[in-house]
């Protein structure tokens, strides 16, 4: 915390002696003849307008009015852009992919830098990714978003998919005193839950419109519940006769997961411009969210049968799957259950000074300077596994999976009598980036160029994972009431709460399925946890010792440094205009992590462990050229051709394997990677008919030099378990195991490429109504035949709208087709076709008063995901609408 601190401390002394300039803004003088509109309307105006003079492939959304951005989120408005998709895991737009590339591989920009980004939930915590999460963007802060498609040497690297650009507001470009709140109460249908959403915004500026101010605070909170039936990865086994090897589900549950988000943010802006010459701008953003949630997942434990030699009768095999069957009750535990109560939070923080100054008419210069950190944590993870044994019969063949046991009562708690694993963790990402440059643009009549732009930029980024875990192997002999007294373990029934909800499963359950089970009570589960101490690694450690450690194999530094710069030239002639350049980028990395049982190193629960570092530097050259023809007043057509690249995730290159102990798969990292690279190629053909209006037909290739892939090999990790698998694991003392797991690891293999066409259409259609429609064709396909994570094939987006002076509506309908999401589990994830309808109304009672409504996921989807076919589900979800109802006010 003290390095971070002082971070903040020299970033803010740093910033009052630079200046910056605000990258690729564009002003846009208007006719003062013309009718002015507002609205719907005239954000259709503002984004056509800026797309048909951009040099480069670009998109872009603006605000309808201030603090009305289009959305509740800006990746749920960035869906409704050509070519972008999102995703929905937990009802709300989190992650954004272009042009059926990965989230990952993009980037996310606020007012042109990079913005640190950490994760609420605890996989992406472990995982930790370069894909931005958009949950900690507020759209009552954003006036404008662009997608640049294609780059230029001017943008900084990154993102092979695209870049997205927020833009913020700025005071100045605001009336000298503009005032706009909203307050609204959210419904989540399936939390059954009201909660207030309030956001307000002050700007003001001096009478000579020389130094302006503007604040920004939100507050808002959701309860989500999100229902779910699950098959945790698939094992494979050979079962001899006549089923012979195949794989198997190992674990089937019905899962239900509650959460309470509270998000509170605030951002503003400083702007100084006392004349033509000089224009500086401070600007800051904070962001945090409280996300604590609580998982429980009752669940057939199929690889614990196998792996003790159950007798297995009824089997049905398809596709060299195991997808029915039943395993008798002597071998083995049947059924498990998790309750896991996470006190979880995420915060973003951001500050940045920016500046221009043009001495003459020829010259302009810029600089900027910034400190952004982030973290995400998991502060308390209380793990509680009950088990049973048990007889317990499977169906996967009917869609989704049914399950049943022969022994057991789940809605007994008395049922799960005996304690698997307790424990106590501890998780937390910290992300932090200090960076600065400086550019120079210059005017120049030389041919048809006319300007020339040239700049440096240095980051300094480093991500930090740590895990530090505390264990309760038994609860027993624990003194003190029942639970932990012998002979009295500790079993479901010492912390039961209610049975799940009458609606649990609607909509998903069938037959089977198992909807009805005794759950546990957080706060009781929280107060056992908290109320004990933790049980000794060692039987050797003395008294007092903290028995939480540290855990190896999830915790490392990615430390990041990257010094580049560009040449770009501007140029247009008669009827052409464009940009060509080079962007040159050196990154340097440092990865470390522990190696656990080496020898010599320090003591640990895991093993002896030694600290191990990596080092891997590489260098890009990126060439990029932008040419737009202006064939006629209303017809554009748009070339662009560059070399992009895009980091690992540092989670990727980080020295460390994360274990799902339960089937004994993992996931590591590869120090040694290299980036993504790709060259690619961009046309378009954009007819703009009318302010409001335009047809636009786009082909993109990208030829992928290096895609990451996935090798799974079988790895010896050292693990504790009271329910070992001894045909994979080998007795070191006590619970401690030497265990053969399916590791999965990136490596850098052959290349693809991504190739689709793009159609987009806007126009207004009648009396107040339009419409606004795409359609995105990506073909992605590595020369290996791996599966390219995240493309779909297809997907479309249709909004039709409708605007008077009193009223303001819009129905939106999104579809992407079925997708790879990644290896999990050491087994392919896809996901089944996703589509969402919503709405938003607002009914002006006066100039500056309205009353709003809006409406996600109408036709309440299901989220469905199997492993690469569907004879193997993976997991069915069910999130429910939200609609949300206020007032909005504008002064």
């Amino acid at each position: 915390m003290g390095i971070r601190r002082s971070m903040w401390i020299a970033s803010a002394s740093a910033l009052t002696l630079a200046f910056a300039a605000p990258a690729f803004a564009q002003e846009q003088a208007s006719d003062v003849d013309e009718v002015v509109v507002t609205g719907i309307r005239a954000s259709l105006q503002q984004s056509i307008q800026s797309k048909r003079n951009a040099d480069a492939v670009v998109e872009v959304i603006t605000a309808e009015d201030v603090g009305k951005f289009p959305d509740k989120n800006v990746a749920e408005s960035l869906q409704r852009v050509t070519g972008v998709s999102i995703t929905r895991d937990f009802g709300e737009g989190e992650r954004v992919s272009i042009r059926g590339t990965a989230s990952n591989l993009n980037l996310t920009l606020l007012n042109g830098h990079g913005v640190a980004t950490a994760d609420w939930f605890i996989l992406d915590q472990l995982n930790a990714s370069r894909s931005f999460n958009y949950l900690m963007l507020p759209s009552e802060i954003v006036g404008r978003v662009e997608v640049f498609k294609s780059p230029q040497a001017s943008l900084e690297e990154g993102g092979v998919g695209g870049t997205v650009d927020v833009r913020t507001r700025k005071p100045l470009d605001l009336d000298p005193l503009t005032v706009s709140a909203s307050a609204q109460m959210a419904y989540s249908e399936k939390a059954d839950e009201w909660d207030p959403q309030l956001s307000g915004m002050l700007s003001w500026s001096n009478e000579a419109d020389t130094f302006g101010v503007m604040i920004g605070l939100i507050s808002q909170k959701r309860h989500l519940r999100r229902d779910g039936v699950e098959v945790l990865g698939y094992g494979n086994a050979n079962f001899g006769g006549a089923i012979g090897q195949v794989d198997y589900p190992s674990l089937i549950g019905s899962s239900f997961f509650q959460q309470e988000r509270d998000r509170k943010g605030v951002n503003f802006a400083v702007q100084f411009r006392p004349n033509d010459q000089v224009d500086v701008n401070l600007t800051g953003l904070y962001s945090h969210m409280d996300a604590d949630n609580f998982n429980q997942n009752y669940m057939a434990w199929i690889s614990n049968k196998v792996g003790a030699g159950a007798v297995l009768t009824g089997a049905q095999v398809e596709d060299d799957t195991l997808v029915k069957g039943t395993f008798a009750t002597a071998g083995g535990y049947g059924a498990v259950f998790d309750a896991i109560d996470r006190q979880a939070s995420t915060e973003t923080r951001s500050i940045d000074l920016d500046g221009k100054f043009r001495p003459n008419e020829l010259w302009t210069l810029h600089g900027q300077i910034g400190f952004t950190d982030a973290e995400g944590a998991t502060e308390a993870q209380s793990f509680w596994e009950t088990i049973a044994q048990t007889g317990v019969s499977f169906d996967l063949t009917q869609g989704v999976p049914r399950v049943s046991f022969a022994d057991i009562d789940p809605t007994d708690p008395a049922a799960l009598n005996e304690l698997g694993w307790a424990a106590f963790d501890n998780i937390v990402n910290n992300d932090s980036e200090f960076y600065a440059r400086g550019d120079v643009e210059r005017k120049v009549d030389f041919g048809p160029f006319v300007a020339v732009k040239a700049g440096l930029k240095y980051t300094n980024h480093e991500r930090e994972t740590s895990h530090i875990v505390g264990r309760y192997p038994t609860l027993y002999p624990w003194a003190g009431g029942s639970c932990g007294t012998p002979p009295h373990a500790c079993g479901l029934a010492d912390v039961a709460g209610s049975q799940t909800p009458s609606d649990y499963l609607d909509g998903i359950a069938g037959p089977g399925v198992l909807s009805a089970y005794a759950q546990v009570n957080p706060a009781a589960l929280r107060a056992l946890i908290l109320g004990k101490p933790l049980t000794p690694w060692s039987p050797s450690l003395p008294a007092g010792t903290d028995f939480s450690e540290m855990y190896p194999n999830d915790s490392y530094t990615i430390t990041e440094k990257a010094f580049g710069g560009f040449v770009m030239g501007e140029f247009e002639g008669d009827g052409y205009r464009g940009n060509v350049g080079v962007r040159i980028v050196q990154t340097d990395q440092t990865a470390q992590g522990w190696a656990v049982g080496a020898g010599g190193g320090a003591d640990n629960a895991f093993g002896d462990i030694t600290r191990v570092e990596f080092d891997n530097s590489y260098l890009d050259i990126l060439p990029s050229l932008n040419i737009a023809f202006d064939l006629t007043d209303d017809l554009v057509l748009r070339f662009a051709a560059a070399k992009v690249m895009a980091r690992p995730d540092y989670a990727k290159i980080a020295p460390q394997v994360s274990l799902t102990p339960s089937i004994y798969t993992g996931t590591g990292g590869n120090p040694e990677l290299d980036p993504y690279r790709a060259s690619q190629f961009d046309a378009s053909l954009e007819w703009y008919y009318g302010k409001e209006s335009l047809l636009a037909v786009s082909a993109f290739y990208k030829d992928i030099q290096s895609y990451l892939i996935n090798e799974t090999t079988d790895e010896i990790q050292r693990v504790e378990t009271n329910t070992p698998d001894m045909s994979r694991c080998t007795l070191i003392s006590g619970n401690q195991y030497n265990c053969h797991f399916d590791i999965t690891r990136p490596r850098n293999g052959s290349g693809g490429r991504n190739q689709g066409i793009e159609i987009s259409w806007q126009q207004p259609v009648w009396n107040g109504f339009g419409v606004q429609a795409n359609y995105t064709y990506s073909d992605a396909e590595a020369l290996n035949g791996d599966p390219i994570p995240g493309n779909s094939d297809h997907s479309l987006n249709l909004t039709g709208y409708y605007e008077n002076e009193r009223v303001s509506a819009r129905l939106a309908y999104n579809y992407r087709s079925a997708f790879f999401v990644d290896i999990d589990r050491a087994a392919p994830l896809n996901s089944e076709a996703t589509q969402s309808l919503d709405a938003s109304a607002s009914l002006n009672l006066t100039e500056n008063i309205a009353l709003t409504f809006d409406a996600q996921n109408l036709t309440d989807e299901t989220l469905e995901f199997y492993s690469r076919t569907k004879a193997r589900p993976r997991a069915f979800y069910k999130n429910g609408r939200v609609f949300y109802v206020g007032a909005r006010v504008n002064f």
